[in-house]
């Protein structure tokens, strides 16, 4: 571990002389990458900076042991640095795990109501609140970019893009299978029914990252309207994108212009390009891997939310809260928390694993 943090370090340098360079100065694209590469590493090269000074006071704590005058007091010092140091290293370790490329992107966050007919589609619309209000809650913005509404008021479909900071590395984990227990509105005998509703979670891709070919695409437009087609539009804005290659199809119809709604289902289209062209390179590198999104059946579940009894359970982690209503007013960060912290422990034992193969190789 300390000599890759002396070779980062060391790259660190590197990149401080460099932007100190007249000619580096003069070029905005290149500056622009080395400052970016700057404040990327310096939190690692700070920590290790600071992690160093920690040994060095142990070394110093040590010396003076041997002092009878001074030994109480350096064995206590001595205590309480082991302890920094312990949590410095756990901590260094940690931002030395490999970086998913796609944690700063902007997301495209899609919903689909699963198992249970109507009750399904009003547990979506459910769910599709619960990321508005959580994006508002980190200060991201969201922008519904197709829904598909039913006639009380639930969703078949909804695809939104939210967009903010650290978006994707907050909500990856969100894809799966989501579960309701609770007696239906529709439901008048008053017994409990289980629905489900899937939400896939995808990086938006960047126009430069996914090559459209304009010949592979079949374009056609439509009126849009609401569930049951009432309040048609008189005009066709709503816009259907066909991608011939692949088979995916979009349709984007909330905006009343329909130049808004074809740049918009074009960046849909590109985003899950993009998310075809990750799923077959992580094929590519585990055959095991298994579908984001599962088919929507009940027993494809990774969180349960039960209303008689008031709780959410995550069954990935085991963890469940008391708390439903927040939680459905966009209070899930307790579940992004620990779910972040599973996978990074997960990725440190890994790690750790692999240094001691080296060592005994």
């Amino acid at each position: 571990m300390l000599s890759r943090l002396e070779e980062v370090e060391k790259r660190f340098e590197q990149i401080e002389q460099a932007l100190a360079d007249p000619q580096v100065a003069s070029d905005p694209k290149e500056l622009q990458r080395l400052g970016k590469a700057h404040a990327e590493l310096e939190p690692l090269v700070q920590a290790f900076r600071e992690y160093r000074t920690t040994l060095k006071r142990i070394e110093e704590a040590e010396a003076l042991l041997d002092d009878p005058e001074m030994h109480d007091l350096a064995q206590e010092e001595l205590n309480t640095l082991k302890e920094l140091r312990e949590q410095q290293e756990h901590q260094l370790r940690l931002m030395l795990l490999p970086k998913d490329p796609n944690d700063e992107r902007n997301v495209l966050l899609e919903i689909r109501a699963g198992t249970g007919g109507e009750e399904a589609a009003l547990f979506a619309a459910e769910l599709a609140r619960m990321y508005m209000r959580y994006a508002e809650r980190r200060g991201w913005k969201y922008e519904i970019l197709d829904v598909q509404e039913t006639g009380i008021g639930g969703y078949k479909e909804i695809v939104m893009l939210i967009e903010g900071k650290g978006a994707y590395s907050a909500l990856k984990y969100e894809s799966g299978v989501h579960r309701v227990q609770r007696v239906p509105v529709t439901e008048s005998s008053g017994r409990i029914h289980t629905s489900a509703a899937t939400v896939a979670v995808l990086p938006e891709a960047e126009e430069v990252e996914v090559e459209i070919n304009p010949e592979d695409l079949e374009i056609d437009t439509f009126r849009a309207g609401s569930a049951g087609g009432q309040h048609m539009q008189k005009n066709e804005t709503a816009v259907r994108i066909l991608h011939k290659p692949t088979g995916i199809v979009v349709t984007c119809q909330d905006e009343r212009s329909q130049l808004q709604n074809r740049e918009k289902a074009l960046r849909m289209l590109r985003t899950r390009l993009y998310d075809l062209q990750r799923q077959q390179l992580e094929a590519e590198r585990s055959a095991t891997r298994k579908s984001q999104v599962g088919t929507g059946d009940r027993s494809e579940k990774i969180r349960t939310y039960n209303y008689p009894q008031g709780r959410v359970t995550d069954h990935r982690i085991g963890l469940t809260i008391y708390n439903l209503q927040e939680i459905l007013d966009g209070d899930i960060q307790p579940f992004v928390d620990a779910l972040i912290a599973e996978d990074q422990a997960r990725k440190l034992q890994q790690a750790v694993a692999d240094e001691e193969l080296v060592r005994a190789g």
